[in-house]
């Protein structure tokens, strides 16, 4: 998470790592599934692969660092094993190239894409566990998901790990203004993860896109946290990406856990994460996309 506007009502494996995904059940219609739910054991050893990468590359994962690309590298691996279709998507800041990694999940209407990311990149003061491999095992998670229930969705599944997001929103920025007009109101909604693990969490900050009128989303979310009784708080589009995708006009919603104390920081590593939260996070994120997936295209 960048802290170059900080969000408003907050408190302050190897790359060869096995993930075996059980036999893939006959494709299931997203209207006609109802959402799976996760683990620890589905999330948290991403976030050892992380962990074990930026502690051989210098204590981070910071953009045009080799700790970067070893972790673009293990979420690549891991969606092409689970058949999506996967690019690197390069952009220079600063003289340094990074890459925004991009999936696609075969299916649904290539005019409605619900995309879903979250920033892969950490500052060069700490492995950033939190901020942000808690939204990038979170966001992955679901991805492998998808794969494993065969999920056939009505609108087109995209997920995206931004690079270089803690120096600007610079990855995210540079995707989104790379778009076409038609390519960005294909876009319905953008979801955004950023921190999802944070401990001590008492409420999920869910975000409102109110200049955009984006209520589906949102609502979606608010409606997954209420029927168990999580409290949650609303905050504005701004101080992760998807401020890029707000500032061209993409409707976006998403949540965060709040900003850990860890923020930015070496101690930003895996005791800054809280296995339940980040679990909780995943399962919310599942069932809201399972249930966008199946919408009516607008």
């Amino acid at each position: 998470m960048t802290l170059r506007r900080s969000l408003p009502g907050l408190a302050a494996g190897a790359l060869g790592i096995s993930l075996t995904l059980s036999a893939v059940p006959a494709a299931t219609a997203a209207g006609e599934a109802q959402a799976p739910t996760v683990s620890e054991q589905r999330v948290m050893p991403h976030l050892r692969a992380l962990q074990r990468i930026a502690g051989r590359n210098g204590g981070n994962r910071a953009h045009g660092t080799k700790g970067y690309a070893d972790s673009v590298a293990y979420v690549k691996s891991a969606l092409d094993r689970a058949g999506f279709r996967t690019k690197l998507v390069p952009f220079t800041y600063d003289g340094v190239t990074g890459n925004n990694l991009i999936a696609d999940w075969p299916g649904g209407d290539p005019d409605h894409v619900l995309l879903t990311g979250a920033h892969l990149d950490s500052v060069k003061e700490g492995p950033g566990i939190n901020d942000n491999g808690s939204g990038s095992a979170a966001v992955l998670a679901t991805a492998l998901q998808v794969a494993e229930s065969g999920l056939k969705p009505e609108r087109h599944l995209r997920f995206a790990w931004w690079g270089a997001e803690e120096l600007g929103l610079i990855g995210s920025a540079d995707y989104v203004g790379k778009l076409s007009a038609a390519e960005r109101r294909k876009i319905d909604v953008y979801l955004n993860f950023d921190q999802a693990g944070s401990k001590n969490t008492q409420q999920w900050l869910v975000v409102h896109d109110d200049e955009h009128g984006e209520t589906e989303a949102q609502q979606a979310f608010e409606a997954w946290f209420a029927e168990r009784d999580i409290p949650t708080f609303d905050i504005g589009v701004g101080g992760s990406d998807h401020e890029s995708f707000g500032n061209a006009g993409i409707p976006s919603s998403g949540f965060s856990t709040g900003i850990s104390d860890c923020i930015h920081e070496a101690c930003d590593d895996l005791a800054n994460v809280d296995p339940k939260t980040e679990t909780t996070s995943t399962d919310a994120l599942i069932g809201v996309l399972w249930k966008l997936a199946a919408a009516p295209r607008r």
